[in-house]
């Protein structure tokens, strides 16, 4: 079956595949998103254990402050949709070697809390943090660019170097040298490099000696310019907004689909296959995946070459990750806890003993009973995962859940007898939700060799073919893969000579900051008070990947009560109008709500969509 035609298929519903869509969508073009999973997000989202929220990937997100490279402050300005955040006092600590290190925002702050681990390197913090700082400024706040490397015009690269003649000179020679010969320039102890290790293992999951100085210059300080940011109520509302948009103005979601090959008319891609064999027509093709899964699977070897398929082989992974998703005791998390941990274990080398700690609940009451935390904590793993058999899998999995509890045992004693419930996501887990290759939640791993230019760019080889995501030129985090899903829009816009998104002066601001503690009460306040209660009933949904109040009833109840809970109203009649059902069958989907199973109230699914299919809500 061959549907209507679009201006645009996007394959892959992460969060950069939505950003060029809910951006093509708002310039009027005929948007179509096709994602594999359930919701939209990529491993940007949202699952749920009783009354718990977990963050299931990215979470800790940068990109929304006033100033630096606030990419999503950026985009949803663009898309003139309100969004509310909230900023983390800290942008995160590092447990390293005995020692709490607190990021404070203010970069001289943190360059005396960093002195204070390495003394004799005291001058030579500030002066790296000055100079980096300086660079920074004049590369990325004077003048804010919204695009990917491959994607600036020259004109706009030669005006700033004119401008700044030795900051830009100075930024391009960092282009093929490792972030560690920078550091080598300014400091004299080694034993400061292997810090540094962890901060690039974690922002770009390479190390000093892997890492190009280019990224490591901006990374060591952007952070501090824009802050550390969480969506208020939970990241299910990052990837649901725009999400909103793009259904707001007549673009399609193709959820728990998945794209099987590219479509291709002489020559050039035009269009995708589905894997139930519906056929989507487009002008272009946005693909959002890995590299890999791009020139493996949905590339037909007769329109590549083989240089071009090796080149994909080659590039080296980040390592393949494990999550640990655990409800605690409040009582076992310190006052003193900020909501983003490093736990470093070994300060010479990276292994699994290195875990990130996630507890936005800290600075969120809305995911979790108050007297509980919600916890995710996210490592490398080097167990063979992909040849054990289902008894070693789950032998493994227990293992892993002991394991990493054991490592947050060190930074929280008494937290494994705290411990109400958790789960363990595998690489394999990752990689059947995500689409990443061997649980490699970053892609390519940004070192010397593959980086910026040396990656997929934004246009491929095909004019009708464009990437964004990981893979390509920016690399892996939350802010880039936006940027790189804008480069992809404004490539199309520029290609049917419609305006691009460029930065403004005088635009609109759209992202509001929240004070936190953020709790429920909070939550829908601002709302018209005839959506307040509907939205609200709305977010009581677990949003069951097997749900049982729908089961045989033909309706995508958690996709209808999903989108109600961001305010997406028009998707979530859309979604209601699919699948229309009769009121005789509502109370019946209400009986069988797993809250109604459990012996409490169900989700008031009758109320919320009557409420959708009113008119004028």
């Amino acid at each position: 079956m061959t549907k209507e035609d679009y201006n645009v298929v996007v394959i892959g519903g992460g969060l950069s595949g939505l950003t060029a869509a809910s951006l093509l969508a708002k310039r009027g073009l005929r948007v179509a998103v096709i994602e594999k999973s359930d919701q939209p997000g990529g491993s940007c989202g949202i699952f749920r254990r009783g009354e718990t929220t977990f963050d299931q990937g990215s979470a800790m997100l940068y990109g929304f402050g006033e100033q630096g490279f606030n990419a999503h402050r950026f985009v949803f300005n663009c898309l003139e949709e309100p969004f509310n955040v909230i900023k983390h006092d800290l942008l995160y600590v590092v447990n390293y070697a005995g020692e709490r290190v607190r990021f404070y925002p203010d970069v001289e702050r943190f360059s005396e809390e960093l002195a204070r681990v390495f003394p004799s390197q005291r001058k030579q913090i500030r002066r790296f943090y000055r100079d980096m700082t300086r660079l920074y400024r004049h590369i990325m706040v004077e003048r804010p660019s919204y695009t990917t490397a491959d994607e600036t015009d020259p004109k706009d690269g030669l005006s700033g170097m004119l401008r700044h003649p030795v900051s830009y000179i100075r930024f391009l020679s960092y282009l093929n040298r490792s972030a560690k010969s920078l550091l080598q320039q300014y400091f004299t102890d080694p034993a400061i490099y292997n810090f540094f290790d962890k901060l690039t293992s974690t922002y770009c999951y390479a190390t000093v000696e892997e890492a190009p100085a280019v990224l490591a210059a901006v990374m060591f300080v952007d952070n501090h310019a824009g802050g550390s940011w969480y969506p208020a109520g939970s990241t299910l509302f990052l990837p649901g907004k725009l999400e909103k948009v793009i259904e707001e103005h007549g673009g399609d979601m193709y959820l728990g689909r998945e794209a099987t090959s590219i479509l291709f008319d002489g020559g050039k891609p035009s269009g995708v296959l589905l894997d139930d064999g519906t056929k989507l027509a487009a002008d272009d093709v946005v693909y959002s995946g890995t590299v890999w899964n791009l020139y493996g699977k949905l590339i037909d070897k007769q329109f590549t070459t083989r240089a071009r398929r090796d080149w994909a082989k080659s590039l080296v992974p980040t390592y393949p990750s494990v999550v640990l998703y655990a409800e605690v005791d409040r009582s076992c998390i310190p006052d003193d806890t900020a909501p983003v941990e490093m736990l470093v274990g070994n300060p010479e080398h990276i292994d699994e003993s290195e875990v990130t700690v996630y507890l936005f609940s800290i600075d969120d009451r809305s995911l979790c009973a108050e007297d509980a935390h919600a916890l995710m904590a996210i490592g490398p793993t080097f167990q063979d995962w992909a040849s054990a058999n289902d008894a070693d899998y789950q032998r493994l999995k227990e293992l892993e859940q002991a394991r990493l509890i054991g490592v947050l045992e060190r930074r929280f004693p008494g937290i494994s007898r705290s411990v109400r419930y958790a789960e363990v996501s595998t690489p394999r887990t990752i990689e059947r939700y995500t689409m990443k290759n061997g649980g490699a939640v970053a892609g390519p791993k940004q070192m010397l060799g593959q980086h910026m230019f040396r990656r997929l760019h934004t246009k491929t080889e095909w004019d009708t073919l464009y990437c964004c995501g990981e893979s390509t030129v920016m690399g892996t985090g939350t802010p880039t893969v936006t940027t790189s899903g804008l480069s992809a829009a404004n490539a199309i816009l520029k290609k049917r000579g419609l305006e691009p998104f460029v930065y403004q002066t005088n635009q609109l601001n759209y992202v509001r900051q929240l004070p936190h503690p953020f709790t429920k009460e909070m939550l829908y306040a601002d709302e018209p008070e005839q959506r307040r209660g509907v939205m609200a009933a709305a977010m009581r949904c677990r949003f069951c990947e097997h749900p049982s109040c729908c089961e045989g009833a033909g309706v995508d109840v958690p996709g209808i009560l999903r989108r109600v809970a961001v305010g997406n109203f028009a998707g979530a009649k859309k979604c209601c109008l699919a699948h229309p059902v009769s009121e005789d069958t509502l109370p019946a989907c209400e009986a069988h709500c797993v809250r109604s199973l459990e012996g409490s109230p169900p989700v008031e699914i009758s109320r919320v969509v009557r409420a959708v299919l009113q008119e004028g809500l």
